[in-house]
């Protein structure tokens, strides 16, 4: 949590890391242990964010589910004490898109489909989690689409894009493999190189390189444009965001 290293804020470190864990634990859910059908039913019920509706799904996922609710809903009433607005369709929506990108690669995998690379890709950020992480930490940091002077939720979609798209693409490059994973979740150079017979491993690895650059710079441009924007102090602190998910 470099990016949250002030003292003061130790109770966002603590609630973030509480996403972020959530985000390993419903991968690990839709990698390993649900069903094609419990899977389904698992993201219809998140997007419902109902504790009254989960009896079609197993023990394990029940309890799953009632964390995310129990915690996020808790979050939400932190923040708003806090900060005086509570966020929780902005979280919900969050983790709702998650599933549905984490149940898209489910199929995939299930049916051996093997997506076009800017399907992939397009997915990928969103499975990635980062947008999750990201809406959580601004809204922590008392960012507010609702307060004049702070940058608005909404317009961070080119930051968030970025950071998603290097985070997913560094990571299929194997610098930050899971040597656990069985290798099923696939690659943007896999699918990249199953429409391209031609190219060479090497010269895949140059291209993805280079988006990876790309998207940087598309970073910093993002991170500079919002800090001349806002005068949240908030804000701030939380584009230093380059050092600590990268």
């Amino acid at each position: 949590m470099a990016s949250l290293s002030d003292p003061s804020m130790s109770e966002q470190r603590l609630e973030l890391t509480k996403s972020i864990t959530f985000i390993y634990i419903i991968d690990d859910i839709f990698d390993l242990y649900g069903t094609p059908e419990e899977l389904t039913v698992f993201t219809r019920d998140v997007h419902m964010w109902d504790y009254a509706i989960v009896q079609m799904l197993p023990k394990p996922m029940k309890m799953c589910y009632k964390a995310l609710l129990d915690t996020t809903n808790d979050i939400g009433y932190k923040i708003y004490k806090k900060h005086g607005y509570n966020p929780i369709d902005s979280l919900k929506s969050a983790w709702g898109s998650l599933c549905d990108a984490f149940l898209v690669e489910a199929k995939w995998f299930a049916s051996g489909h093997l997506p076009t690379s800017h399907e992939y890709l397009e997915n990928g950020k969103v499975s990635s989690g980062v947008h999750v992480v990201l809406v959580h930490l601004f809204f922590l940091l008392g960012v507010n689409r609702k307060t004049g002077g702070a940058v608005q939720v909404d317009d961070i979609s080119e930051l968030i894009s970025s950071v998603a798209a290097i985070l997913r693409l560094w990571d299929d490059f194997g610098s930050a493999k899971d040597e656990q994973q069985d290798g099923n979740d696939g690659s943007y150079i896999e699918c990249y190189m199953k429409e391209n017979p031609g190219s060479t491993i090497e010269t895949v690895r140059e291209r993805v390189i280079d988006m990876i650059s790309s998207d940087w710079k598309h970073l910093n441009k993002e991170c500079f444009r919002l800090n001349k924007n806002s005068s949240s102090s908030s804000f701030t602190k939380a584009s230093i965001l380059q050092e600590w998910f990268l």
